[in-house]
């Protein structure tokens, strides 16, 4: 079964620092440019739920259509970690937030890197979309 799954990363100024089509669906550029459309409507309702709990992940918290918007926010820099999904597996997305997040705190420890600037690495980048295949 093909399934429509966008991630982005989001720093804490709102710009999208890592952004990646890892669903099984045929990719049209068209349903690219109205996922990043959804992600980035969906930031005004992540920044609400931000301040109103203490848990990193916030499930589904924005929908259109049949996607659904997850997000994982983390703690000290407070970057988003957003997933456009049309599948209902929380504890995969859970899982994959969280390994994500793992991967991106060690690009941050990386002394030639500048939190808030654009990842860049393919090693991230497939290791993402080796996650995403394996949770989502």
């Amino acid at each position: 079964m093909a399934s429509t799954a966008c991630f982005m990363i989001v720093s804490r100024n709102d710009i999208p620092i890592y952004e990646a089509e890892v669903g099984t669906a045929p990719k049209k550029e068209e349903a690219a440019h109205q996922h990043q459309f959804i992600l980035h409507a969906a930031l005004d309702v992540v920044q609400d739920l931000a301040w109103t709990t203490s848990a990193m992940f916030l499930k589904s918290i924005d929908r259109f259509n049949d996607l659904v918007v997850s997000v994982y926010v983390t703690a000290a820099l407070h970057t988003r970690l957003m997933l456009l999904h049309d599948s209902r597996n929380d504890d995969g997305i859970k899982s994959f937030f969280q390994e994500v997040h793992e991967l991106y705190i060690k690009i941050l420890l990386n002394p030639l890197y500048l939190p808030g600037s654009r990842v860049t690495s393919s090693h991230f980048d497939t290791k993402v979309r080796a996650l995403a295949r394996r949770y989502l």
